[in-house]
């Protein structure tokens, strides 16, 4: 855990000259020129949304351009009878979208209401690539490894990968008619919050860490967690959120080691599919032979597939700087 914090915090220091840059544009583009120097943490969620691009990216299409996202690597969701899709958008359904594997690869409810925003078609195909991992199982593959992880860093590799689709500057192009100026703009707003949120994880990781390795003295350890978090994302954070803030069983860890093995198979699917891989049935092909393993493989073993070492953090750093 301490290496792989160390680890991340390289990264973040290596991002850190195109995050100031974009976090200030898009803080003024998001919440207007007038606003606090240093936004509080209540906001993040209102951030995510990226209001200003709502226009373009409506929820009537979230369904409809999601689909047919997956349908280009060669996934019909909407065909697959053991995911039950539930799209609707009722009064009373929660907004979060989230998937229920029950008993994988059989029954797999994937679950979803937009609500008008970007982050309605983040939110969905993230979910997607969860639902698709479960539902691709090998189902000769005990309970176990259909079904339970032993850390949540495997099933998030996929679906950070569906979710990465967005950051395609390409794929704002094709599906919402824009100029290409227009695109590169939108998938750099993309790339904004994926480099915020990833602070943000790297932060949390390491007071974490220090609480519970003190835990006799973890009620004085708020104070660094609002310290570190401000530092690293540039939204106030405040001392008394940290317990409420706080992943069980350190999952904020298993999200980071996602977030690095994500941009790994991202890399390699570059080098085999090309630029065009989040619309290329080639891609979901690969995709297929590694969710039909379920839960068996570690994260590191995917690293190993990949041609990379674990805590290689290069094509990460590559992807949040642009450069990929």
């Amino acid at each position: 855990m301490r290496e792989l914090a160390a680890v991340l915090k390289s990264a973040s220091e290596q991002i850190e000259a195109r995050f100031l840059a974009l976090r200030e544009k898009w803080f003024d583009r998001v919440l207007g020129s007038a606003r606090d120097e240093q936004p509080d943490a209540a906001h993040f969620s209102y951030i995510r949304r990226l209001s200003p691009l709502a226009s373009t990216y409506t929820k009537e299409r979230a369904t409809e351009v999601c689909l047919e996202s997956a349908a280009a690597l060669g996934f019909d969701m909407a065909a697959i009878p053991n995911i039950r899709l539930d799209l609707d958008d009722r009064p009373q359904k929660a907004p979060r979208a989230c998937v229920i594997a029950s008993d994988p690869p059989q029954v797999v409810h994937l679950i979803t209401r937009a609500m008008g925003g970007l982050h309605d078609y983040q939110a969905f195909l993230h979910e997607a690539g969860h639902a698709l991992h479960y539902a691709s199982v090998d189902p000769a593959l005990p309970y176990t490894f259909r079904r339970i992880s032993r850390d949540h860093a495997l099933t998030e590799i996929y679906s950070y990968i569906f979710e990465a689709i967005t950051r395609e500057s390409a794929w704002h192009a094709e599906y919402f008619g824009l100029s290409d100026e227009e695109a590169r703009e939108n998938a750099e707003a993309t790339i904004f919050l994926e480099a915020l949120l990833f602070r943000r994880y790297a932060a949390k990781l390491h007071v974490e860490l220090d609480f519970w390795a003190d835990f006799e003295h973890a009620g004085t350890a708020s104070d660094e967690y609002a310290r570190r978090l401000t530092a690293w994302t540039g939204m106030r954070y405040h001392a008394d959120g940290q317990l409420s803030d706080m992943d069980a069983g350190f999952y904020s860890a298993d999200y980071l080691r996602a977030w690095i093995r994500h941009a790994q198979l991202r890399a390699h699917l570059l080098n085999e599919v090309g630029e065009g891989w989040w619309r290329s049935p080639q891609t979901g092909a690969i995709l297929r032979r590694l969710f039909s393993e379920g839960t068996k493989p570690t994260s590191e073993e995917i690293a190993a597939r990949l041609g990379y070492e674990p805590l290689d953090t290069a094509p990460l750093v590559s992807e949040l700087n642009g450069a990929a």
